[in-house]
């Protein structure tokens, strides 16, 4: 059985890559051109939406390791 601090970030993790795919999803289908290409404004926000991304999970991890820090398990505390 996995431990719920592990369940917490499997789930978070998870909604975040959904959220993406949705975010990719809804700028493909609405900057797609005719020939199902996507137009430039299209691509620049899907750079947008990658780096976006990448600073959403920076500070999912940031939020995560506080909340989820144990400071009876710090090994800096046993002195």
């Amino acid at each position: 059985m996995l431990e719920r601090e592990r369940i917490i970030e499997i789930v978070v993790s998870v909604t975040a890559v959904f959220i993406m795919l949705g975010v990719m999803w809804s700028i493909g289908t609405e900057y797609a051109g005719d020939d199902s290409i996507l137009t430039p404004e299209g691509g620049e926000l899907l750079v947008g939406a990658i780096v976006g991304f990448i600073f959403l999970l920076l500070v999912i991890g940031v939020a995560l390791a506080f909340l989820l820090n144990d400071p009876e398990n710090n090994a800096d505390n046993a002195i």
